[in-house]
């Protein structure tokens, strides 16, 4: 770990999505300096990942009265990482509009009680099909799914509170992260997929996709190292590793950790479905300049999520897919 104190000792913080994968690992961590209260309507996270130390509310971020049974006067940073978080939505005006209404709800909520810091996790999403490594500067941000156009969205209306409102606003776009209590992605995708059909494992595009993994254990340092060291009303961050992972490599890697050796079959094409970005690198050179880097290369975390999620997940009887 890079940090070694917390800015937010003696602390009351609001973590919006603590029940989620991000969110429990940084609950789990904030509670060694600070009370925590976790805010989840459990649509994408586990109330038994929730620590017993943390207060637990079932809220609707998108109900105001919710939002205000939670961010209350005595807080001091609300950690803003619920969302609809399908890139690949038949609902994408449904999506669009709730991750609005969360961020707006927050940030009003906060304003009319004065808590003076929000911390939002964004996406690499927001990018598009971008140049890499791809710097937190980079012009004109052209994001290709109703999921990073909405985290752009809630982006700019950060960027209003900031500036107008008196919020001081961090904003970290994850790379992809991985780790334990990882679900709906493409690790434990392959690792259901094996145990139902140790021959054969179906790969969605061509393998050729590659980006870079993030570790959750890294992801949720460098929020509590962006927090502790940015400055002024904004400060934005990528969050990542400088190098990448192939889709095809990561089928390698659970293959090997599951002792099999199946015959890959490819859907084709160059994105695995729709909105997906095939390539992404994010550059992190702002954040090393501020003094943290990762601990684990992208293959490093890939490796240390298979073992982890291999240990962690229930064996199905589903059928391969």
């Amino acid at each position: 770990m890079n940090r070694n104190e917390s800015p937010l000792s003696g602390s009351r913080v609001v973590v919006t999505g603590g029940a989620g994968f991000v969110g429990s690992h940084l609950v789990r961590t904030l509670l060694e300096d600070c009370a925590v209260v976790v805010a989840d309507d459990l649509s994408n996270g586990r109330r038994e990942w929730v620590p017993p130390e943390a207060e637990f509310v079932h809220a609707d971020l998108t109900d105001a009265e919710d939002v205000a049974d939670v961010i209350t006067g005595d807080v001091d940073v609300v950690f803003h990482l619920a969302a609809s978080k399908s890139v690949d939505t038949d609902r994408p005006r449904e999506q669009f509009e709730s991750n609005a209404a969360m961020t707006h709800n927050v940030l009003e909520r906060m304003r009319a009680v004065d808590v003076p810091e929000i911390l939002f996790t964004s996406s690499s999403t927001v990018y598009g099909e971008a140049p890499r490594p791809t710097p937190e500067d980079y012009a004109p941000l052209e994001p290709i799914s109703a999921y990073g156009a909405s985290k752009l969205a809630d982006e700019a209306l950060l960027s209003v509170y900031a500036n107008s409102y008196d919020v001081t606003a961090r904003i970290v776009r994850f790379a992809n992260v991985v780790g334990p209590r990882l679900r709906g992605a493409v690790i434990p995708d392959f690792i259901d997929k094996l145990r139902a059909d140790p021959t054969s494992l179906r790969i969605l595009g061509d393998g050729r996709q590659e980006k870079s993994y993030l570790h959750v254990d890294d992801c949720v340092d460098a929020m509590c190292y962006v927090l502790e060291h940015a400055e002024g009303p904004v400060a934005t961050f990528n969050l990542g590793t400088r190098t990448t992972t192939s889709v095809t490599r990561i089928a390698d890697v659970v293959s090997d950790a599951m002792g099999l050796d199946p015959d890959y079959e490819y859907t084709g094409g160059e994105r695995g479905w729709t909105g997906d970005v095939p390539k992404m690198r994010l550059s992190i050179e702002k954040l090393a300049a501020l003094g943290w880097e990762p601990e684990r290369s992208s293959e490093a975390a890939v490796e240390a999520a298979t073992g982890q999620l291999l240990a962690e997940m229930p064996r199905r009887t589903t059928t391969a897919r």
